[in-house]
């Protein structure tokens, strides 16, 4: 199994970019405080970095 990480928004997409809230929605993200969990792919880590003002990794497995 691939080892996995765990994301939480911790700000608003409010006022950014649609592509910024895209990549939070494809991601699964919904809301502030919101944790999931995801295969740590090299694509999912340019998601997050592209959106690195608005997440947090929580935890890496």
């Amino acid at each position: 199994m691939a080892s996995q990480i765990k994301i939480e928004q911790v700000k608003s997409p409010i006022g950014y970019p649609k592509n910024q809230r895209e990549v939070l929605r494809s991601l699964g993200l919904r809301r502030i405080r919101h944790v999931v969990e995801r295969e740590d792919t090299p694509a999912v880590r340019g998601m997050v970095r592209k959106i690195q003002h608005l997440v947090r990794i929580v935890e890496e497995a």
